[in-house]
This record gives C-alpha cells, sequence and structure tokens, in this order.
C-alpha cells in the first residue's frame, strides 16, 4: 500500500486578498493558524477555492512557499499545481517539491482537455517529474474532462500517483473507481454534500470548502464515521447540508469568501471573473452561518 497522504478533513483554503487585490499575507497566516488550532488535518493551497487560476505565477509560487514555511510541518501541505499546460504543471510540481509541499493536487486539463490516453500521459509526465505523492483531482463540471475509473485504474499503477480527490458528484462512477482501484489510490470526497457517501465507499476523507468555516465540524464527520459511529456521522452530514449548499449556490469560491469575510478572516475581495455573490444569496448564506453560531 502506497503511503496515505492525509486521513479525515484537508481544507481547500481560501487565499485572502487585501482591497487592493494584493495577498494578504498577514490574514493567510492567521488563517492557516486557526485551521490547525480546529483540528483540520491537511490543507490545500493555490486550489480552486484558492483562486490558483488567476494568481500570477510568482503570486502562486509565493503563497505556496508561505504556507509550507509558516505551517512548518505541523500538518501536511498540498500544494494545487496542476494546469492544462502539462509543461507548467511539470514546472510548478517540481518547485513544490522542492519547497517542501507535502504533495500535490492536480486537476485534470482544463479546456483544451483531453482524451483517455492524453490524460495518462499527461499525469505519467508530472508524476515522474515529482519526488512527492500525486493526488489527482477530478471536477469534470469545471474541466470539461472526466477522469475515467479504468482511466484511474492504470494511472495507480504509477508509485507517485496516490489518491484521487473525486467532484465528478456521480456515485457510481466513485464506486467502479473504488472497485477498480482497491488498495492501490486513496479516494476523498471532493464535494461536501457526499462525505459519507464516499466514506462508505471506501474513501478516507474529504478534501473541503466547508471546512474553511466549519473546520471542527468537517472533521468530526469523517471522525464519527471512522470510529463506527455511522448514524452520527450521517446525522451531522445531513444537518450541515443547508448550509453546503449555500456555499454552492453561486461558483465556488464566491460564497465561501463572502463567508470568510463574515468572520473576519479575509475582504470579500475576488478576482474577476469572479465577482461578489449576489445579495439575496448572501443574506441567505449568513443567516445559515448565524444559526449555526458562526457570526452574531
Amino acid at each position: 500500500m502506497k503511503n496515505t497522504v492525509f486521513k479525515g478533513a484537508a481544507t481547500a483554503i481560501i487565499t485572502p486578498f487585501d482591497n487592493e487585490n494584493r495577498v494578504d499575507y498577514t490574514k493567510f497566516a492567521r488563517l492557516l493558524d486557526w485551521q490547525i488550532a480546529e483540528g483540520i488535518n491537511a490543507v490545500v493551497v493555490c486550489g480552486t477555492t484558492g483562486e490558483g487560476s488567476t494568481l500570477t505565477d510568482e503570486e502562486h509560487r509565493a503563497a505556496l512557499k508561505f504556507a509550507v514555511d509558516h505551517v512548518g510541518g505541523r500538518i501536511p501541505v498540498i500544494a494545487g499545481t496542476g494546469s492544462n499546460d502539462t509543461a507548467y504543471a511539470i514546472d510548478m510540481t517540481k518547485f513544490a517539491c522542492d519547497i517542501g509541499a507535502d504533495a500535490m493536487l492536480v486537476v485534470s486539463p482544463y479546456y483544451n482537455k483531453a482524451t483517455q490516453n492524453g490524460l495518462i500521459k499527461s499525469f505519467s509526465a508530472i508524476a515522474d517529474a515529482s519526488t512527492k505523492p500525486i493526488i489527482l483531482y477530478n471536477v469534470p463540471s469545471r474541466t470539461g474532462c472526466n477522469i475515467l475509473p479504468q482511466t484511474a485504474a492504470v494511472l495507480a499503477d504509477h508509485p507517485n500517483i496516490v489518491a484521487m480527490k473525486e467532484a465528478s458528484g456521480n456515485i457510481s462512477q466513485i464506486a467502479q473507481l473504488a472497485s477498480l482501484t482497491r488498495g492501490k489510490l486513496d479516494i476523498y470526497s471532493g464535494n461536501d454534500d457526499q462525505i459519507v457517501p464516499v466514506l462508505s465507499l471506501g474513501g478516507i476523507g474529504v478534501i473541503s470548502v466547508l471546512s474553511n468555516i466549519m473546520p471542527k465540524k468537517t472533521v468530526e464527520i469523517c471522525d464519527r464515521f471512522f470510529s463506527g459511529d455511522v448514524k452520527a456521522s450521517t446525522k451531522l452530514q445531513l444537518d450541515l447540508l443547508p448550509i453546503i449548499n449555500a456555499l454552492f449556490c453561486e461558483v465556488n469560491p464566491i460564497p465561501v469568501k463572502a463567508a470568510m469575510a463574515a468572520m473576519g478572516f479575509c475582504e470579500n475581495t475576488l478576482r474577476l471573473p469572479l465577482t461578489q455573490m449576489e445579495e439575496e444569496h448572501e443574506k441567505h448564506l449568513l443567516d445559515l452561518m448565524r444559526n449555526e453560531g458562526l457570526i452574531k
């Protein structure tokens, strides 16, 4: 069995910007410390939720290095290094390895997409260049490119490819993935509304948006399941469904940025083409957060 990067909940962490749309490292440090204090099992930096696609190359590298240095080995730091340009993904992966990231999250190529054979060749080339574990990231709703279970099974034979973040939303596909790769590929839920279903198929955790605002509760869903209290885990999953839905009523990370701003962790600043949350949606989200005691 390959080494597991983490078990439980990892936060796909936001990148806080100041009012001039620069990365705010003071708030980033505070956010990382809070996540660790709340018991999160790992963090993913510069992924989808971290607006990695609109960071400049210099910002991307600086944010990754800052997170690795600031966390200082307290929990695993997983670097978002994927791209639709395989050469760039290789270069960013090498950089993240060199600065001490614990693992890479590599999304399937977006826009230009790929055939399944192209996915095998692209991910294999990135994994060949890496000295750290690779977590594949399947999110076809954003990339237009689905990593089929049969493709993942081929990639699972690569020693550096250790896991899959599955955000297809297709439970039947995830079941097939689990069946084909058992013992060779760890599976993480990529959707907060499917944590328990994925765990029930042998998944070992979640890479979460919800845990930006509720890290303890997200970890608890996993911990209760692992301890055998599936009923309590399921209850938590269902109880949190309204707030999970509100966090995805507009494209991620628009709602979670609004939520984190309301909690005082960042400015409600995003980069175009993302814009601030619609007023009606934001009011609903903040009402749910008040009910959870997250804000006053």
